[in-house]
């Protein structure tokens, strides 16, 4: 009978089809729940296949009582078992393999061959082969393991490559010249069986338990040992009321932990880590005695059976107590993996193996376990210290500083303080003792990596003050320099390697980390004893430092007035200007004033190349002057003056320098010719007063075409004769005549000019134009005598109103104003009268009242009819205005909508 467990209620009875006395011996069914062998009694084989439901004999087989098989967990499918292994009563192993194929009367059979391999021996001849069990490891390497009542054989072997289909032929082949190892026990059941545990259907087994006569050995299975693969072995012995000479065990079957031993009226199972029986089931005795068991492979289920009933045990969480066993047996890390989901649990694993290590003496271990654990820390600490444990309390506190929250600040800046000073003691009770050198190495190393770790950082950082004072009591510069770099505060390294004037190793750290604020602090200390390294790593930063900051330390270097000094000054100065543009005002300023102090010859230089313009230059123009004249640089003063557009100034301080320079001065104001003939009267009056040379001041009159000769005679004394001057003053006549020539031609000019004018205008009174009756206004283009119109000398003719509302809109807003003024007055004079007494009232009413209507019509006409609407400016004018007005678009658009 099968049963489907998807279908429990609906049991599948299978007829064996034999008249005769056989009875069933054993069954084997595959792991894939497809094959089923069943041994009969009478020597014969038959064969049941899942999808066929046919029972089959093997022919092959007859005469063979089987007593185990071996299947091919690796190429076994359901419709081949692949090569297998089949062990007899008579000692002997073949290899067969099966088919599922079903042919006609003449098909194949199932049994596709059946060959022995290899016989089992105890010391008596051949035994019965009661277990078989065909793995392959890991290492790809196949090994078989074979039990007969006493002895349990292991054949170990590799397959050839492409060998598969070979079997394991190529196995026991290794063993034809010599026997296979053994372990062999006294006792003797009758029989025998093997189990092993898999984690996984199809990976390699990890364990193994063979119950014999004397007890169950079990133990690890190691594939990759080359001569034994049995690992760990250990005998559970049978207790008194089990065993060969009571109530033998009938079967077995392997779990991760336990082993159980099928009795006739119970199922014991047993610790494999104590060999302690842990369970007792007893099964009532209405079901009757207990035949055999199994486990599936495939769910781990394990299977009992009577003759009347069927039991099935589900294992759960089987290894939920085991950490305490390992635990008990001090084998930590096992206790650990098995209770790592637990914190509580793994928390009292822990301790234990923190206490276990400290009473072995291996203190650091302990403090690794200590610091993962709950335990109160100060009892830790105690006993440590009681100890005399230093270097094992150190390794205590850095694993309890690194496990820490964000939030437990006090506790870090203890354990940091804490395990710093630990560290320098440590150094200092080293440091003397030349025999402790290595040692001395080490710890410095060791502290040194506590101070640099990546995971410290933050705590370090966060207690970095209470540290540097630690460091400084102790004494230990060396690591108080090596702290501040790690934290980067290279203020305080920088401000130590000052105070022990060691300032280019000072200069060294500012230059490699750049930091512009360091440089500020620092600059006034060092530019008096490094000025060249220290201006050469300011331009080395370039932009990065602020000019404005450094000046402070500049001008406490260059008071002295040497010139050693003020050149260092000078050359970052110039380095801003030239080379990074600096536009600050007080920047400028104070490379003016090293000029003036330090370099005059630089200093006309510098204010010719900042340029003339007042508004380009980027110094106090006022300061400039005032420290120009302090220093009595006259040239740079008169250059001055010229930027500030004070030419006087300029040119009578000029005159105190160079002549010259005075006239150049005098030519500036190009648009302001009163001034510069002021100037140069200037110039003059000096030149013929002061130096009393009459050459040059007639060289001036040449120079400036300003200047005439009768500006300059007043200034010449009275004893100077005519023949000084004569050729001046004959120039001057000369030029007088040539003007008065000039003005003659110019009023023939006008003259001729007027009279043409005269006759145009006659000209002008006669012309007339013509208007036609089939003429047409040019805008409406209705015909033009309808209404009053206006006809102008180009051409174009318009109605009165057309050409009013073709003017309005290019007038500006004042001509607009008056134009509907006007036509306001207009509609609101009176008609003209007939008759010369009206006319004369009417003439004599407007006199008295206003303009006359002629008046306004005039006017009128004077504003609308000045010129051509398409011929005049005001066409022109609209060119640039759009044919839509802006304010009337929205309703033309709506319009065309």
């Amino acid at each position: 009978m099968s049963i489907d467990l998807g279908k429990a209620n609906e049991p599948n009875h299978v007829e064996l089809g034999r008249k005769d006395d056989a009875k069933v011996h054993k069954m084997f069914l595959d792991h894939t729940g497809s094959h089923l062998l069943i041994a009969l009694s009478s020597t014969e084989v038959l064969y049941v296949n899942r999808n066929g439901q046919k029972v089959r004999p093997l022919a092959r087989w007859k005469g063979q009582l089987v007593e185990s098989v071996g299947w091919n967990k690796a190429l076994g499918t359901e419709n081949s078992t692949g090569p297998i292994l089949v062990g007899t009563a008579q000692g002997q192993i073949f290899e067969a393999e099966l088919s599922a194929s079903e042919g006609g009367l003449f098909g194949p059979a199932p049994d596709l061959y059946f060959r022995p391999l290899y016989v089992l021996n105890e010391e008596g001849g051949p035994a019965p082969v009661c277990s078989l069990e065909a793995e392959r490891g890991p290492d790809g390497r196949g090994f078989v393991i074979a039990t007969t009542r006493q002895r349990l054989f292991q054949f170990i072997g590799r397959a050839a490559e492409g060998a598969e289909a070979q079997g394991f032929s190529g196995l026991f082949a290794a063993y034809a010249d010599h026997p296979p190892p053994f372990r062999e026990f006294p006792s003797s059941l009758g029989y025998s069986e093997l189990a092993f545990y898999t984690p996984k259907l199809r990976s390699a087994p990890r364990a193994f338990a063979w119950m014999m006569g004397d007890g169950v050995l079990y133990g690890a299975l190691d594939c990759g040992r080359p001569d034994s693969l049995l690992s760990e072995e250990r005998v559970w012995e049978y207790p008194e009321e089990v065993g060969p000479g009571a109530s033998p065990p009938l079967a077995i079957v392997l779990t991760q932990f336990h082993f159980l031993l099928l009795l006739a009226d119970r199922v014991e199972a047993v610790c494999t880590l104590t060999g302690q029986v842990v369970l007792r089931d007893h099964f009532l005795e209405k079901f009757g005695p207990l035949k055999h068991m199994v486990k599936d492979s495939s769910t781990g289920h394990l299977w009992a059976y009577t003759e009347r009933a069927v039991f099935r045990y589900h294992v759960q969480r089987e290894a939920r107590d085991v950490w305490r066993t390992y635990l008990d047996m001090n084998r930590f890390d096992l206790a650990k993996e098995y209770c790592r989901e637990r914190p509580d649990c793994l928390d009292t694993v822990l301790a234990r193996e923190a206490d276990f290590c400290f009473r072995q003496r291996r203190y650091l271990e302990s403090a690794r376990c200590y610091a993962l654990t709950q335990s109160y820390f100060e009892e830790i600490a105690l006993k440590f210290l009681e100890a005399r444990q230093e270097e094992a309390l150190a390794e205590f506190l850095q694993r309890k500083l690194a496990g820490l929250k964000p939030a437990e600040r006090t506790q870090a800046t203890l354990l940091t303080t804490w395990l710093t000073e630990l560290y320098l003691s440590r150094l200092g009770a080293l440091q003397g003792d030349p025999e402790a050198l290595n040692l001395y190495r080490e710890t410095r190393e060791r502290f040194r990596a506590f101070l640099s770790s990546p995971r410290h950082k933050e705590w370090l950082f966060a207690s970095r003050a209470s540290i540097h004072e630690l460091l400084a009591s102790h004494g230990d510069t060396e690591h108080m320099v090596y702290f501040a770099v790690i934290m980067q505060d290279y203020e305080r390294v920088v401000a130590y390697h000052c105070q022990h004037e060691a300032y280019e190793e000072a200069l060294a750290v500012l230059a490699r980390h750049r930091d512009p604020q360091l440089f500020y602090k620092f600059s006034p200390i060092l530019i008096r004893h490094i000025p060249r390294q220290l201006v050469d790593a300011w331009i080395e930063l370039g932009s990065r430092l602020d000019a404005r900051q450094l000046i402070p330390a500049l001008v406490n270097y260059s008071q002295g007035g040497e010139a050693q000094q003020v050149s260092q000054a000078i050359r970052y100065m110039e380095f801003c200007v030239n080379v990074l543009g600096e536009t600050e005002q007080a920047i400028h300023n104070y490379l003016l004033s090293l000029y003036a102090r330090g370099q005059p010859a630089s200093l006309l230089a510098y204010l010719e190349q900042a340029g003339a313009s007042p508004h380009r230059v980027h110094y106090d123009l006022k300061y400039a002057l005032r420290l120009c004249a302090e220093h009595g640089h006259h040239r740079a003063c008169v250059h001055v003056y010229k930027v500030l557009e004070l030419y006087e100034e300029a040119v009578d301080l000029a005159l105190q320098v160079d002549v010259d320079l005075a006239k150049q001065c005098a030519d500036l104001p190009e648009e302001d010719e009163e001034l510069r003939k002021k100037l140069w009267l200037k110039i003059a009056r000096h030149v013929v007063q002061e130096e009393e040379d009459v050459q040059t001041a007639m060289a001036c009159l040449a120079s400036c075409p300003l200047l005439k000769i009768e500006d300059v005679l007043p200034f010449f004394p009275d004893f100077v004769t005519i023949d000084h001057f004569k050729e001046a003053i004959c120039s001057s006549l000369k030029a007088y005549n040539h003007h008065i020539q000039e003005l003659q031609r110019e009023m023939e000019e006008a003259t001729a000019s007027a009279q043409r004018i005269r006759r145009d205008l006659q000209e002008l009174r006669g012309r007339y134009g013509a208007v036609e009756p089939q003429d047409k206004c040019a805008t409406c283009d209705f015909p033009l005598l309808n209404r009053p119109f206006y006809l102008f000398l180009c051409g174009h003719m318009f109605h009165a109103d057309c050409l009013l509302q073709a003017v309005r809109p290019g007038l500006p807003a004042y001509k607009q104003a008056r134009l509907e003024e006007l036509q306001r007055k207009l509609g609101a004079a009176p008609p003209p009268a007939k008759g010369s007494a009206r006319v004369k009232e009417a003439e004599g009413g407007a006199a008295a009242g206003g303009p006359s209507r002629e008046q306004l019509k005039a006017d009128l006409d004077e504003l609308v009819a000045a010129e051509c609407v398409y011929c005049g400016e005001l066409m022109i004018r609209s060119i640039d205005r759009p044919f839509i007005d802006p304010q009337h678009y929205e309703e033309e658009h709506l319009s065309w909508l």
